[in-house]
C-alpha cells in the first residue's frame, strides 16, 4: 500500500464523507487510489481505502478491468491500457527509457550489437529504443515502431511472462505469419513461450520477422508487479550463436529493473538514497561475457 493510502487508511471511519450514490463517481473513487503507473493495489486496499462494500468495491474492479480501465493480476489490480492510454503510458515509457539508457549503450558498446528495448501493447511490441550506431541501419526496426509480438524474440519474452488466458484473448483472431519461419498458430506459440519459461526468460527468434535476422531478448519485470515492464533484445544474424548472450541480456534486464524501483520508489518502505548504480556484468570485452563456443546451450 503506498503512502497515501496508509494516510487514508489511518483515518477514522466518523472523518470519512458520505459515499457517493452514482456509479460513476464510485468508480472516479477507485480509479483515483491509483497515484502511478506501478501502483498496485488489492481488493483490501481498495475497501479499506474507500469505504465501500466489498462486493460493490469487487463489482466495480470487475467491470474496470472488462473495460480496460483496470489490469487484473495475481497480486492485485494496477491501471490498465485505457486508463495508461490517456496519459500515463507516457509517464511510465519515460521512466522505462531514462532508467534503461544507460545500460542500453553499455550493452550495444560491449557486444557491438543492436540493441532494442520495447513494451507490449496487446499483441504488437512498440519500440522506446534502439541503438547500435551504423549496424543499426540493417535492421528493419526504428523508435515509435511496432511489430507482431509473436514474431520476435522481444515479444515472445513478454508474452512468456503472461497467464495463458491473457495470450488466447490476444490471439483471438487469425495469426500474421511475415515469414516461413514465423509462429502459425496459438497452440505453437503456447509451445514456444513454455520453451521461454524453461530457460528463465531467455527468448530467441532466428528468422521469424525478417529471415536474415535473429535475436535473443528478456523481459524486464515491473516494479510492483508481476508482469512485465518491457523487453531488451540483442539483434544479430540469423546463424550466429545468439543462444552465448543470452547470460548478458540476462543480467541487463536486472540492471534496469533495479534502476526503475530506485527511480520510482515502488516497494520501498524507507526514504530512498541516491546510490551510484553497480553494472552486474564484468567490463570485459564481450567474448568473456558469452558462454564458451564449445557450451550448445547455456541453460
Amino acid at each position: 500500500m503506498n503512502s497515501a493510502l496508509s494516510h487514508i487508511a489511518g483515518s477514522t471511519l466518523e472523518a470519512r464523507p458520505p459515499l457517493p450514490q452514482s456509479m460513476i463517481e464510485r468508480m472516479t473513487l477507485i480509479m483515483d487510489l491509483f497515484e502511478g503507473p506501478y501502483d498496485l493495489l488489492t481488493l483490501e486496499d481498495v475497501v479499506l481505502s474507500t469505504g465501500l462494500p466489498r462486493s460493490t468495491a469487487h463489482r466495480i474492479l470487475d467491470q474496470l478491468v472488462r473495460m480496460r480501465w483496470l489490469d487484473h493480476t495475481s497480486s492485485g489490480y494496477r491501471l490498465g491500457r485505457r486508463a495508461l492510454g490517456l496519459g500515463g503510458r507516457e509517464t511510465s515509457h519515460g521512466a522505462l527509457r531514462a532508467a534503461a539508457a544507460p545500460v542500453l549503450h553499455e550493452l550495444a558498446l560491449r557486444t557491438g550489437k543492436v540493441v532494442h528495448l520495447a513494451v507490449l501493447d496487446g499483441a504488437e511490441v512498440y519500440y522506446l529504443d534502439k541503438i547500435g550506431g551504423r549496424t543499426a541501419v540493417a535492421v528493419p526496426s526504428r523508435v515509435g515502431g511496432r511489430a507482431p509480438a509473436h514474431c520476435t524474440a522481444l515479444g515472445k519474452a513478454m508474452l512468456a511472462r503472461l497467464d495463458p488466458e491473457r495470450i488466447d484473448e490476444a490471439y483471438a483472431g487469425l495469426m500474421v505469419r511475415l515469414t516461413q519461419r514465423s509462429i502459425g498458430s496459438v497452440d505453437q506459440l503456447h509451445r514456444d513461450l513454455g520453451r521461454i519459461r524453461v530457460r528463465h526468460g531467455v527468448a530467441v527468434e532466428r528468422g521469424e520477422y525478417v529471415p536474415s535476422i535473429g535475436c535473443v531478448a528478456t523481459a524486464v519485470p515491473g516494479p510492483g508487479t508481476d508482469g512485465p515492464t518491457g523487453a531488451l533484445s540483442l539483434v544479430g544474424e540469423a546463424r550466429s550463436p545468439l543462444e552465448r548472450l543470452a547470460p548478458v541480456v540476462l543480467a541487463a534486464a536486472k540492471d534496469i529493473a533495479a534502476e526503475l524501483r530506485a527511480s520510482t520508489g515502488v516497494g520501498r518502505s524507507v526514504p530512498r538514497v541516491a546510490t551510484p548504480r553497480v553494472q552486474s556484468w564484468s567490463a570485459e570485452p564481450a567474448p568473456g561475457l558469452v558462454a564458451t563456443e564449445q557450451e550448445e546451450r547455456w541453460w
